[in-house]
């Protein structure tokens, strides 16, 4: 658990870690690998970890790009409804992610699992 966390009202809050996470995103890089950790075992249905995700990569997804693995892997197994997981494709691979569907799947593992997820119509080859 981390320092911050203990601080928080409620350490299993998704929604309290993702508010630390982007409250202090400036200060907190030094602590991230542990907030992430903590947010894997809080959000039961990927929200908060869809949500986290998108907003590193809003903010600077180079800067960022070590923790988005670990983030979108964990949505992948929480969001069994796939209510968050499609919002991820253009926030992570652009606004042009659907013209380079074919070029993502074959390059990007992390994009293939997500694609395969949301859109799960048939096999890839």
């Amino acid at each position: 658990m981390s320092e911050n966390s203990k601080n928080m009202p409620d350490v299993a809050d998704g929604l309290a870690i993702y508010e630390e996470i982007v409250n202090n995103v400036d200060s907190n890089k030094g602590n991230l690998d542990q907030l992430i950790f903590d947010l894997r075992h809080a959000d039961s249905n990927g929200q908060f970890l869809c949500s986290t995700a998108r907003f590193l990569a809003a903010v600077d997804r180079e800067g960022y790009a070590e923790y988005l693995p670990q983030l979108i892997e964990s949505a992948i197994e929480k969001d069994r409804e796939h209510r968050y997981l499609g919002q991820l494709l253009k926030a992570i691979w652009g606004d042009d992610y659907a013209e380079r569907t074919e070029e993502l799947k074959t390059t990007d593992d992390l994009f293939r699992r997500l694609y395969k997820r949301v859109f799960a119509t048939g096999t890839f080859d």
